[in-house]
């Protein structure tokens, strides 16, 4: 009896509420809560991708450094470190900003500042995109890297550059790029490092190693040859010297094609040696983490201009539930504005 008491009682109590179900736990709505579902597991996908790059980074004996690899920019800027991915990271920060605000405006069921605010942010992550459509470009083409190949190269000891005039002394047999003539232990084609190929005086851009280097008794090969160092305007890294482990740009050809085997005379025996390309997994990551976070702010930019389609239409007004659409993309474009800060740590910092 007295159970049957106190059941009747919390009967009594609770009523028909029990039963009704459809309950918003921490106030979220059914769309904002599977929002929150699909950023959590994007989180797990994003997070996995990082630790893996960071146990394969670990386990290599040299790395790129970002301060080689990210100093270049748009309208001829050349060694500014991070200059232009620091750009990138702020106009995506900003648009994070102008993202709030049009949440803002939409509790307010401000159609106008949903609408201006909303074009800011789509801006924004256009701009972003664009910028990184232009760092791949760079890469890609100026700089040589894929998803097999890495032109930052390795050092496994300290050394120093050595100049084409060093190679023919130690008796390194000089070659023609173009023609693949033996040129012998120097000769009057003149020496690239220098901007005179046998062709006069002209533009340095198309005079870049135009002559690689054999060491007596080894076959023409591309394994066995050495290239002088060179940057893109022809100049020679004759005498520069490097720390050990640290690596560096590889050499160009006049057509802008980048090559391996940059020679370096070796600081524990004085050898001359060849500088090698860079771990091969560094292009492979780089372009796929980043690409897969590229594709999330491409996926942003198409919802926000079909939601900035709707709010124009009048779509949400009649809703009246404080523009609740926009707030949910708003989570998506936060989420991918603060996976960056990671990607950014992990790829230019460290």
């Amino acid at each position: 009896m007295a159970t049957d008491t106190a059941l009747h009682e919390e009967d009594v109590h609770t009523g028909s509420d029990a039963w009704s179900g459809g309950k918003q736990p921490f106030k979220a709505s059914y769309g904002k809560l599977m929002m929150w579902y699909f950023l959590l597991s994007d989180a797990f996908t994003f997070a996995g991708f990082l630790i893996a790059y960071g146990a394969m980074r670990f386990s290599m004996p040299t790395w790129p450094v970002p301060d080689y690899v990210f100093s270049t920019a748009p309208f001829g800027i050349h060694n500014a470190p991070l200059i232009f991915v620091t750009f990138m990271t702020f106009v995506l920060i900003i648009s994070s900003v102008t993202m709030v605000r049009a949440v803002q405006e939409g509790h307010r069921e401000n159609k106008r500042g949903v609408i201006f605010w909303m074009f800011l942010t789509i801006l924004g992550g256009a701009t972003f995109l664009g910028c990184q459509a232009w760092e791949w470009t760079t890469l890609i083409k100026g700089e040589g890297v894929s998803v097999t190949k890495n032109p930052f190269s390795n050092h496994f000891e300290g050394g120093t550059y050595v100049s084409a005039d060093e190679l023919k002394a130690a008796g390194f047999i000089e070659k023609d790029i173009a023609h693949g003539g033996d040129h012998g232990h120097g000769d009057d084609h003149g020496d690239a490092a220098h901007g005179d190929d046998g062709h006069g005086e002209g533009d340095h851009a198309h005079k870049v190693n135009t002559h690689y280097y054999l060491a007596p008794g080894t076959a023409d090969i591309p394994e066995n040859r050495y290239y002088t160092k060179m940057d893109h305007y022809g100049k020679e890294f004759a005498g520069e010297s490097f720390e050990s482990n640290t690596p560096y740009l590889i050499t160009y050809h006049s057509d802008g094609s980048i090559y391996e085997n940059g020679a370096y005379r070796s600081d524990e025996d004085g050898q001359i040696r060849k500088e090698e390309f860079g771990p091969k997994a560094f292009g492979a990551l780089f372009f796929f983490i980043t690409g897969f976070h590229g594709f999330h702010v491409l996926s942003g930019v198409a919802f926000l201009l079909i939601i900035l389609v709707n709010v124009a239409s009048g779509l949400y007004v009649k809703r009246k539930n404080g523009y609740e659409m926009v707030e949910k993309i708003g989570l998506y474009w936060h989420f991918v504005d603060l996976v960056w800060v990671f990607v950014f740590l992990v790829f230019y910092l460290l």
